[in-house]
């Protein structure tokens, strides 16, 4: 039997405030309500059909990572029944893959910090032997490890892909001491998460972070460290030269090259199989990082 997909929510009695490519957010008063669908993109454009599981991984993994990592986030709760009454109505709907959060300005900038040499980060170099104006290496190859991590913010694009810029294009957007703050935070995270990765046989090659202000104070926001976010690959399967596999949705983007998807919505029906593998890739992400399973 097919596993449950939410590719749509709906909360009737709710404010819905917006929505994005996965997540819809809707007003709780003091807190926002952010709900994770199982819906996926790829090259920007939502698929027609969503991935068994995802959104739970999503919500459930954010969760893991804001409640280790030590700094300010804006998670309050993921627990449908600690939750405001208008929200616990529909707990069947919202278990897994609810979060209530404090309400934040977010930054207009991607906090991103890369160890490895692979993605936007990879075209850049190539074209100029920098990543965000930071010179590397002559010689580097696809995914090399960097001699130390970076932080290359980029802008936060509101359709299509988000564009690298230089830290004094982001000093000069949002003030050089929030700058130098955001890029402090994001490196300090990322190391985090890498080290704990590794002792779980990963690699966490980039992520991408978001920064808000809550009662004045810069707060984590969004999701953190899940495999939407985040480049993870597995240690044994790592070396130079080759983009190695990683836990999102690969499976998804080879099959759209394969049938020359033209990157124009609508996005296509995706086969059984391409969602079956994918569904498995977020889950394995979640396991191998908590130690348990989402699976029923």
């Amino acid at each position: 039997m097919a596993e449950p997909v939410t590719t749509t929510c709906v909360l009737p009695g709710m404010k819905h405030v917006s929505s994005g490519k996965v997540r819809e957010i809707f007003d709780v008063g003091e807190s926002l309500l952010i709900v994770t669908t199982d819906r996926l993109s790829a090259f920007d454009v939502v698929m027609a059909n969503g991935i068994p599981f995802k959104g739970q991984v999503l919500n459930r993994l954010s969760e893991f990572w804001f409640g280790r990592l030590g700094v300010p986030h804006h998670m309050l709760t993921c627990e449908v029944d600690e939750m405001p009454t208008e929200v616990r109505r529909h707990a069947d709907a919202l278990r897994n893959r609810a979060m209530l959060v404090k309400k934040a300005r977010p930054f207009p900038v991607e906090c991103v910090a890369r160890g490895y040499l692979i993605g936007s980060g990879w075209a850049d170099y190539q074209r100029t032997g920098t990543v965000c104006g930071i010179a590397l290496p002559k010689g580097s190859q696809l995914a090399s490890k960097l001699p130390r991590p970076i932080f290359t913010p980029a802008t936060k694009a509101t359709s299509g892909h988000d564009e690298n810029i230089s830290f004094d294009t982001m000093a000069r957007t949002v003030g050089q001491p929030t700058a130098e703050t955001l890029r402090d935070l994001t490196l300090a995270i990322y190391e985090q998460g890498a080290a704990y990765a590794e002792t779980k046989g990963l690699i966490l090659a980039d992520t991408k972070l978001e920064f808000g202000l809550v009662d004045g104070e810069i707060t984590l926001i969004d999701e953190v460290l899940t495999p939407d976010s985040s480049r993870y690959w597995l240690g044994t399967e790592y070396r130079e030269g080759i983009s190695p596999p990683s836990f999102d949705k690969q499976f998804v983007r080879d099959y759209l090259e394969s049938v020359h998807f033209n990157k124009r919505p609508p996005g296509p029906v995706l086969p059984l199989d391409v969602v079956q593998k994918t569904s498995e890739k977020y889950l394995d992400a979640f396991r191998l990082l908590t130690g348990r399973d989402l699976r029923p």
